[in-house]
């Protein structure tokens, strides 16, 4: 019969300036997933929890499809290093292709709201898809 594992604890004993110092460091990749980091205390079904040393520290908590299609475009924003609205024909098509990856265009109004941020048209955009397509 193998091992019983408990689940990890709570961070009372870590150091608290530890504990904040790896929070914090985690604040990116939250953003990054469209997450938030909740206390360990406050770590609910659904959530991921954050454990060093089998010592939970908090948790991501993912959030819903509101704001999806904006987290993704600002992840392509990081990823190019600017606004996509600042990039060449090239680079629109680049970013519709990777948004096309991401799964963007299954949100509704994608078309729409990806238009207005390359500043250019949905016919243009629709143009874009079905180059690569």
């Amino acid at each position: 019969m193998p091992p019983t594992v408990s689940p990890p604890s709570a961070a009372p004993d870590l150091a608290p300036e530890l504990r904040a110092a790896i929070l914090d460091g985690l604040e990116p990749v939250a953003a990054a997933l469209g997450a938030s980091i909740v206390d360990a205390d406050a770590v609910a079904e659904g959530d991921v929890p954050i454990v060093v040393a089998g010592r939970r520290l908090g948790g991501f908590r993912v959030q819903g499809l509101q704001g999806a299609l904006d987290r993704l475009i600002e992840q392509i924003e990081r990823e190019i290093g600017r606004p996509v609205h600042s990039l060449d024909r090239e680079g629109k098509q680049a970013a519709v292709r990777r948004l096309d990856e991401l799964g963007a265009f299954n949100l509704r109004k994608a078309v729409e709201d990806i238009a207005d941020r390359l500043e250019v048209s949905r016919f243009t955009v629709y143009n874009y898809l079905n180059s690569h397509s």
